[in-house]
C-alpha cells in the first residue's frame, strides 16, 4: 500500500473498529486502545484528538469514552471508509442502531416514537420506530443483521413488517394508540425496513429496504414515491372515526 491516502484510510478504519470493540460497555484506557489498534501510538493520539475536537469521543487524561450516538457515527464512518458492514454491525448493540435511525428521522421533521407496543386482534405487537410527518407515517423495523440475509428470509421479514403496519393502521381507526398521527384527518402508513448495510435502497414486495447510509435520501424521496410503496391510507372525520380511504 504505497498511496499515503490509502494508508491513512486503513489506519483510521482500524482505529474506529478498535474503539467500537473496546467501548461497548463504557470507558476504556488509552493503553488498551493503543494495544488493540496495532498502529503507532502517535497516530492513535492524533486521531483521537481530532475526534475529540469533532465531538465524536471524549478523551480524558487516562481514558476514552464514547456515547451510544457517537458509536453509531463512528460505525457509519468506518463503513464509509470501507469496513465490512457485517463486522461493524457485530460491534454495535441493536438499540444504538435504532437510536441513530430515530435521530435522523427527527432531524428531517418527523416525530419519532420508539418501541411502540399495542394490542390488536388478540395479540401483542411492537414496532421499532413509528415516525410521523403529515401525511406520512413510517413504520420501521430496524434490522441489525450480523450475517448476510437471503431473499427468502428477507421476504419473510418484509411480510411480518407489513402485518405490523396494518395492525397499527387498524388500531388508529379506533384510536387506542396515542401518537402524533392519532388526531390527523388523513394518514398514509408506510412499512419499511432499515438496515445497517451498504448499498442502494431496494423494494421487496413493494416495501422499501433502506440502508442506514441511504436513510436521508429515502426521506427526501418518500413524499413523491409513497403511493408506489406498500401502504395503508386512512381518512377520518374525527379522532374516533378512522376509515380506509377510497382507492
Amino acid at each position: 500500500m504505497h498511496n499515503p491516502r490509502d494508508r491513512a484510510v486503513v489506519i483510521e478504519r482500524n482505529l474506529i473498529i478498535a474503539v467500537l470493540r473496546l467501548t461497548e460497555h463504557g470507558a476504556v484506557s488509552h493503553e488498551l486502545v493503543n494495544r488493540e489498534a496495532k498502529i503507532p501510538s502517535n497516530l492513535v493520539q492524533r486521531l483521537l484528538s481530532r475526534w475529540h475536537n469533532e465531538g465524536l469521543v471524549y478523551v480524558g487524561k487516562d481514558f476514552i469514552e464514547v456515547n451510544s450516538l457517537n458509536r453509531l457515527k463512528l460505525a457509519i464512518q468506518a463503513i464509509s471508509l470501507g469496513a465490512d458492514p457485517e463486522r461493524v454491525s457485530g460491534l454495535l448493540q441493536w438499540r444504538e442502531f435504532e437510536a441513530i435511525a430515530a435521530i435522523t428521522l427527527e432531524r428531517n421533521g418527523y416525530v419519532a416514537t420508539r418501541n411502540l407496543r399495542f394490542r390488536h386482534a388478540g395479540r401483542r405487537w411492537e414496532i421499532d420506530i413509528v415516525a410521523c410527518k403529515k401525511p406520512l407515517v413510517i413504520c420501521a423495523d430496524c434490522k441489525h443483521w450480523h450475517h448476510g440475509i437471503g431473499p427468502s428470509t428477507l421476504r419473510t421479514v418484509v411480510k411480518e413488517q407489513v402485518g405490523r403496519a396494518k395492525a397499527m393502521a387498524e388500531c388508529l381507526r379506533n384510536s387506542p394508540i396515542r401518537i402524533e398521527c392519532s388526531s390527523w384527518s388523513f394518514a398514509k402508513v408506510v412499512p419499511a425496513i432499515f438496515s445497517l448495510t451498504v448499498g442502494n435502497i431496494k423494494l421487496v414486495e413493494a416495501v422499501p429496504v433502506v440502508p442506514i447510509l441511504q436513510l436521508q435520501d429515502f426521506l427526501g424521496q418518500l413524499p413523491a414515491y409513497a403511493d408506489s410503496f406498500e401502504h395503508f391510507s386512512l381518512v377520518s372525520h374525527g379522532i374516533d372515526d378512522w376509515l380506509p380511504s377510497e382507492p
